[in-house]
């Protein structure tokens, strides 16, 4: 099966016309898939002051502005979500897109934005808790006429969702890289699993540990769709990759992190080659995540040079 190529949008410090200009070309121009993230203030942490849109209402937008690409949230935060909502918001863009959604869901790790909205920020088990009946509700919702659950955290009672999505069976991607609660969740509960921002080495590692998990709830591992995101710092050229890997790389130093780790970087020769190291690892789509400022020049060569010869 061919590789599939995502588009991770942060729609943090860049204004809502410039994404959509993004998600207009990445959707006629061989993308596969695109996707927001779930935040109320930047990712990694600052001050809270960077601008940054809402993710369900983004996500909307996403839908009307394309007619190809599935679109999708890398990764909704259970913590901020009621199931029941967010199902019914998950409905209504399935319809605005003409049945490409896919929900992602994850356990939410942004302190910062948790205290300041006001979301109890849980020890990992309880939201891990959280995640696993939350996913378990939703696809009540998406699947049956009328729903009932009684959870340690969510009640549904006689819950209908109308009109019913579009897909018959809306996928549901769990994101995280916990070995023993997030991945065996993945293994019970969702169509695929995504991690952002690792190694080839450590995906692959980690795929493994899903295929285990799978064995261990007598799963067939080929039914879970693997993904992976990973930084775009790739340059048109030599020149502009090394400006760009240059400036990347400062930016870091500023903020006081870490150097970029699982990103695609260097020429679209090297990009080609990088991305079919996490295909050969088992990664049936990779996205690059887009941060601003926008590199449109390196985005237009990605989508000449690496799409054709990656999916080839």
């Amino acid at each position: 099966m061919a590789l599939k190529i995502g588009l991770h949008t942060g729609q943090q410090d860049i204004s809502m016309d410039e994404l959509r200009e993004i998600w207009r070309f990445a959707d006629t121009h061989g993308w596969d898939f695109i996707s927001v993230w779930d935040h109320f203030y930047e990712a990694p942490p600052i001050d809270g002051t960077h601008p940054c849109f809402e993710a369900v209402a983004s996500m909307a937008v996403l839908a009307a502005e394309t007619s190809h690409v599935r679109v999708g949230c890398h990764v909704f935060c259970m913590n901020y979500r009621n199931p029941a909502l967010l199902a019914n918001s998950i409905m209504t863009i399935d319809h605005v897109s003409h049945g490409r959604v896919e929900l992602g869901i994850g356990a939410g790790w942004h302190v910062q934005e948790h205290e300041a909205y006001g979301y109890p920020f849980d020890p990992p088990k309880v939201r891990l808790d959280r995640l696993e009946e939350g996913v378990q509700a939703m696809r009540q919702l998406f699947t049956q006429e009328r729903s009932d659950h009684e959870g340690a955290y969510y009640r549904l009672r006689d819950a209908m969702l109308y009109p019913r999505p579009v897909q018959e069976r809306i996928p549901i991607v769990v994101g995280g890289r916990g070995e023993r609660r997030t991945l065996r969740i993945a293994a019970r509960h969702a169509d695929g699993w995504n991690v952002p921002y690792i190694n080839v080495e450590e995906f692959e590692r980690l795929n493994g540990v899903l295929d285990t998990w799978c064995e261990r709830e007598d799963r067939d591992p080929s039914t879970i769709e693997r993904s992976v995101n990973l930084h775009m710092h790739m340059g048109a050229n030599e020149a502009d990759a090394k400006r760009i890997a240059d400036s990347r790389g400062a930016a870091l130093q500023r903020g006081g992190r870490a150097p970029a780790v699982g990103a695609v970087s260097g020429t679209p020769q090297r990009a080609i080659e990088t991305i079919k190291t996490y295909q050969e690892a088992g990664a049936a789509r990779v996205s690059i995540a887009i941060r601003p400022p926008v590199e449109w020049d390196a985005l237009r060569a990605f989508a000449e040079e690496v799409i054709p010869a990656v999916k080839r």
